[in-house]
C-alpha cells in the first residue's frame, strides 16, 4: 500500500534529524569563525595604527626654552606611507600639545575626549576608537608621547586615522572563503548522510519490498537473524503477528473442512429419508420420526461447531474478566435439573467461591458441556457429584459420575474433533470444545477413570484454573 502524503518518511525524518543541526551548527560557527577572524584583522591594523602613531611621536621635538617652548612637529608624507597598505586606504594624522591644542596635521580630526584603558593590550599609552573623518568611518589610535629636549619636559597627544575600505575588503573575502569552505562542508555532510541513510534504510526498503511480493496466504516467518539489530525486534514482532494470523487461518482451513466433511452426513441422512418417506416405504409417523431425530444431531452438529469457532474468536479478542466460577457452573446445573431428574441421578453439588479471569461464556460452556456429557454417560439411578474448590492457588472443578469409563485407546483421542466413543454417544466435539476454551484460559483437563478395586467405577473430569488475585 502506498504512504499517503501525511505520513512521514523514515528517510526524510532521518535527513532532517541530521542535517538540520548539522546546518545549525555550521551557521553558528560560521558566524563565531567570521567575528574571531574579523576581530583579527582589526587587531592586526590595530598594530600598524600604533606603530604610525608612534613613529610621529618619535619626529617630536621641543622648541624654545621655559614660557616660551613649545611643542614642534616636522612629519613628512612619507612617515605615513610606509604604513599604508595600498590605495585603498587612506590615512590622516594630528599632533595636538597637552592642552589639546593643535601641532601639527588635518586640523578637523575630532580631538580625542577617551580615556586610556587601564589594562589595555600594549605596553603604551594608546587607545583605540572608531569614528568618522571628512564623511567616511575611520578607525582611530591615539597615543599619549612624552617628548624631551634638553631640560624641557611635555606631553604630546598623536591622533592617527585611517579608513576601513580594506578592512571591509578584507573581512568580505574572510566571510567569503569561510562560507566557501563551510559550503564545501555541508555538501560532503549531505552526500555521506543521504549515502548513510540510504545504506541503514536498505533493510527495510528491501524487508517491504519481500513483504509486497509474497502471496496472500504466505505467512513464514522472516530471516529476523539476517536483519540489522535495530529492525529485528520489528522482524520478531511481525513474525509473532504471522504465526497468530498462521493459526487462525490453520484453525479457520480445518473448521471449514471438518464441517464439510460431518455435515454432509446428516444432510445425505436426511435426504435418504425424505425419499424413503415419500415412496411410503415407511409409515408417516416413523418416517416423521426419523427425519426429526437427524434433524436434532444436525442441530446439535452446527450449534457445537459454530461455538468452536466462537472459541477462537473470544481467544483472540482477550476478552477477559475476573468472576466467580462458582455461579456458571450452579446456573448450569440447574438448567439440567431436568435431565438429572430423568434419570433419577444420585446428584450433589458443592461449591466454593473460585475467582477466576475468564469469559463467562466459556465457563458456561466448558460446565455444559461435561454435565452433559457426565448425565449421558451416568446409568439411570447412577451418581453424578459436582465439586468446585481452590487447591494450590488453582481452583478445580471435578465432575463425577458412574458411567463405563473410557479405554486406553479412545484416551489417546478423545480430545480431538469428532472423536466420539460411539456412533450414537455424539457429535465428538464436545470435548475438543472444552479443551480448546480450557487451553485458552490458561488451565488444564484431564479425564481419569475411577477404580473400585480392578473395577472401574465411573470418570472424573477434572479442569484446573489459575485463582485470579485480586
Amino acid at each position: 500500500m502506498a504512504a499517503t502524503g501525511t505520513t512521514p518518511s523514515l528517510r526524510k525524518s532521518l535527513l532532517l534529524g541530521i542535517l538540520i543541526p548539522i546546518l545549525l551548527f555550521v551557521a553558528v560557527d560560521t558566524i563565531s569563525l567570521y567575528r574571531q577572524a574579523l576581530s583579527a584583522v582589526n587587531t592586526a591594523y590595530d598594530r600598524t595604527l600604533l606603530a604610525s602613531a608612534k613613529a610621529i611621536g618619535e619626529l617630536l621635538d621641543i622648541e624654545g626654552h621655559g614660557s616660551d617652548a613649545r611643542l614642534r612637529a616636522q612629519v613628512p608624507y612619507s612617515a605615513l606611507e610606509a604604513f599604508e597598505a595600498d590605495n585603498r586606504s587612506r590615512m590622516s594624522y594630528r599632533v595636538s600639545n597637552a592642552q589639546g591644542q593643535w601641532v601639527d596635521g588635518e586640523q578637523d580630526l575630532a580631538i580625542w575626549t577617551g580615556k586610556i584603558p587601564s589594562q589595555g593590550p600594549y605596553a603604551a599609552l594608546v587607545d583605540f576608537y572608531d569614528d568618522t573623518f571628512r564623511g567616511d568611518a575611520v578607525r582611530v589610535a591615539v597615543l599619549l608621547q612624552p617628548v624631551a629636549s634638553g631640560r624641557e619636559r611635555t606631553m604630546a597627544m598623536v591622533q592617527v586615522a585611517e579608513t576601513l575600505e580594506l578592512r571591509h575588503t578584507l573581512a568580505r573575502q574572510i566571510l567569503l572563503d569561510t562560507l566557501q569552505r563551510q559550503l564545501i562542508l555541508i555538501t560532503v555532510i549531505t552526500g555521506v548522510v543521504l549515502f548513510m541513510v540510504d545504506r541503514a534504510t536498505r533493510p527495510v526498503r528491501q524487508l517491504s519490498e519481500e513483504l509486497e511480493q509474497r502471496s496472500e496466504d504466505d505467512l513464514t516467518a522472516l530471516p529476523a537473524a539476517e536483519l540489522p539489530l535495530e529492525i529485528q525486534p520489528l522482524a520478531v514482532a511481525t513474525n509473532h503477528v504471522m504465526h497468530k494470523l498462521q493459526h487462525l487461518l490453520d484453525h479457520q482451513k480445518r473448521f471449514v473442512r471438518d464441517a464439510a466433511h460431518q455435515l454432509r452426513t446428516p444432510l445425505a441422512v436426511l435426504k435418504v429419508q425424505v425419499q424413503s418417506a415419500l415412496r411410503g416405504d415407511v409409515p408417516a409417523r416413523q418416517g416423521l420420526e426419523e427425519i426429526e431425530a437427524t434433524v436434532d444431531r444436525a442441530t446439535q452438529l452446527a450449534n457445537q461447531m459454530l461455538s468452536l469457532a466462537k472459541v477462537e474468536q473470544v481467544r483472540q479478542q482477550q476478552d477477559f474478566a475476573a468472576m466467580d466460577w462458582a455461579e456458571p457452573v450452579r446456573a448450569i446445573a440447574l438448567d439440567l435439573s431436568a435431565l438429572i431428574a430423568e434419570k433419577n441421578l444420585d446428584f450433589e453439588l458443592v461449591t466454593e467461591p473460585c475467582p477466576v479471569h475468564a469469559h463467562e461464556w466459556m465457563l458456561r460452556e466448558m460446565a455444559r458441556n461435561l454435565i452433559h456429557n457426565a448425565i449421558r454417560l451416568t446409568p439411570e439411578g447412577g451418581r453424578l457429584h459436582i465439586h468446585l474448590q481452590q487447591e494450590d492457588g488453582q481452583a478445580e472443578l471435578t465432575i463425577s459420575d458412574s458411567g463405563p469409563g473410557i479405554s486406553e485407546a479412545l484416551r489417546m483421542r478423545l480430545f480431538q474433533p469428532f472423536a466420539a466413543g460411539s456412533a450414537h454417544s455424539g457429535s465428538g466435539l464436545g470435548l475438543t470444545i472444552t479443551r480448546e476454551m480450557v487451553i485458552a484460559l490458561g488451565g488444564t483437563i484431564q479425564l481419569n477413570n475411577r477404580y473400585s478395586g480392578t473395577a472401574c467405577t465411573g470418570l472424573d473430569a477434572c479442569v484446573r484454573l489459575p485463582v485470579h488475585l485480586s
